[in-house]
This record gives structure tokens, C-alpha cells and sequence, in this order.
């Protein structure tokens, strides 16, 4: 969803789409047209999916990214100020922006986390444990009030419970740079957070961000599932899809048609197509 991570539009990060669209070189396909891959033919009758991920921003939960965003990082900037004082509040806010960016490139074996608290101490001269405590205030408190330009996708949790109720394995993948309590909140506003799902993906656990494919690697692996059996559901062309390039079908429910997919429709549609996918190989 839009350009950069969990779909931040290029004014607040840079954009990557160019790096990111894995697609170029395949068949584009129509979105919207339910398609069934060639790819990777299986014999009639073996299951095609045994593990489902779900991106949350814009998959399963409707949101106002712009809106959002603006009011998100103006209460961001109220805790830089007040953890640094106002004289050093763009440099703290400069710190996170780049901190972000920084997750988003290749790290092997270091967490998310850990990417960002050195980057954020590199650039901003403090140590982000000795500041936490009020990011801490700031996501159990803030993060919350800014609900009102989000809302559930409809068919969203059907479609989780519809995986669920088929004995997939069900993952949250969204863009890890969020600790879990700001993804819990989302979980919440999509109507979703009741839900005991094994695998949400946060910047605590990840060691690495879409589209790279060492996150939908990991995914795969907390799962306990072969990426070749994995779907990964999201909106995104350039974050989502690229989970085609370490096996996973992908389905795409996003808004650009020309986009490579494995099928595209809608969450709902999806709730109604599981059950033909992880029982034959014929859709």
C-alpha cells in the first residue's frame, strides 16, 4: 500500500518501488480475474496452500494512510521533544526516518530491533533504552486515539476464520518496523484482536522487511510450512507480491490491475476460494 514500508506515502520515506517490483520480467496477469497459476503443477487432488499471510494496512484493515500519517508523526514529534527538547526534536525525528530505512536493507541475524535502536543512537547521540519509557507511554496511550481513520476491510475476518476453520496456518505479515504493541493496536481497530494468531510479524522478531526475500523466508519458517505452501495475501505490488520469488502463490487485492499475481479479487473473495485451493490443484 503506497511507496514505501507499510504503504508511507515518499513525502514522510524515500521510495524503493523501483528497487522493489519484482514483477517486470514475468507475464503480467489481470487483476480481479481469480487467475490460477501454470506455475509449479502439482498432481490433481495434492493441497496447494497449507499456510495463509495476511498483510494488516490495507488488506485487512481500512485506513487513511495520509491522515494517519500526519497525525502519527505529529504525537511522535511530542515524545522527540519531549525526551530531547525541542532544540533536537528534527534530529530525533531525522534518527527515526532513517532508522526505518535502515530495517529496510539486508541484516542478516540482527533483528529488526536491533537495526533500529543502533541507527536511532548513531544519529541521534541517545540510546533509545534510556528514552523507551516514553515511547512506551506514547504507544500505550497515543497510538490509540488515532483509530478514527481506520476501520476493518470488509471480509476481512471472515476470511482469517475461513483459513482457520480449514486448518491453515494463519500469519500477520505485515511490514516489521512497528514494535507489537503499535501492531496489536491495528489488529484491534480491523476488528481482529481477539484472535490468537501464532505468527504476527514485528520489528521484536523479524530479521528483515518486505519485499526482501529473507522476510517471507522467515515467515515460512516460524510457520513451519514450505514457502512453495505458503499464500501471501496484501494490497501491495511492490511489498507483497515479491513473495511469488521464494515459491509462495500470492494473492493480490490491492487496486492496479496490470499486477503479477497468482489470483487477485477481493478478502472476500478469498474466503470463498479457500477451500477449492487447498483441495485440488484445479481453480
Amino acid at each position: 500500500m503506497g511507496n514505501f514500508i507499510t504503504g508511507y506515502p515518499s513525502r514522510y520515506f524515500t521510495s524503493i518501488n523501483g528497487a522493489a517490483d519484482g514483477g517486470q520480467n514475468r507475464t503480467k496477469r489481470k487483476a480481479h480475474a481469480r487467475i490460477h497459476s501454470p506455475e509449479r503443477k502439482r498432481s490433481r487432488g495434492s493441497p496447494m496452500v497449507r499456510a495463509v499471510l495476511f498483510d494488516l494496512d490495507g488488506t485487512l484493515l481500512d485506513i487513511d494512510l495520509d491522515r494517519f500519517l500526519e497525525r502519527y508523526f505529529a504525537a511522535l514529534r511530542v515524545v522527540a521533544v519531549e525526551t530531547a527538547g525541542a532544540e533536537h526534536a528534527d534530529r530525533v525525528m531525522e534518527a527515526i526516518q532513517r532508522s526505518v530505512r535502515a530495517m529496510m536493507e539486508p541484516h542478516p541475524m540482527l533483528t529488526n530491533r536491533a537495526v533500529f535502536e543502533a541507527e536511532y543512537e548513531r544519529i541521534s547521540g541517545w540510546a533509545l533504552g534510556d528514552v523507551w519509557p516514553a515511547y512506551e507511554r506514547f504507544y500505550a496511550e497515543v497510538f490509540p486515539t488515532l483509530a478514527d481513520a481506520t476501520g476493518p476491510v470488509p471480509g476481512a475476518r471472515r476470511a482469517i476464520e475461513t483459513a482457520l476453520e480449514l486448518g491453515l496456518s494463519v500469519a500477520i505479515a505485515t511490514n516489521p518496523i512497528f514494535p507489537r504493541a503499535a501492531v496489536d493496536h491495528r489488529l484491534a481497530w480491523a476488528g481482529l484482536g481477539d484472535l490468537d494468531l501464532p505468527v504476527v510479524t514485528t520489528y521484536e522478531d523479524m530479521m528483515a522487511c518486505k519485499p526482501l526475500p529473507a522476510y517471507f523466508i522467515q515467515v515460512a519458517e516460524m510457520l513451519d510450512v514450505p514457502a512453495s505452501d505458503c499464500m501471501m495475501v496484501g494490497d501491495d505490488r511492490y511489498l507483497d507480491m515479491p513473495a511469488a520469488d521464494v515459491g509462495m502463490r500470492t494473492f493480490y487485492v490491492g487496486k492496479h490491475e496490470d499486477t503479477v499475481a497468482t489470483y487477485a479479487g477481493t478478502v472476500q473473495d478469498l474466503a470463498a476460494l479457500l477451500p477449492r485451493l487447498i483441495a485440488t490443484d484445479v481453480v
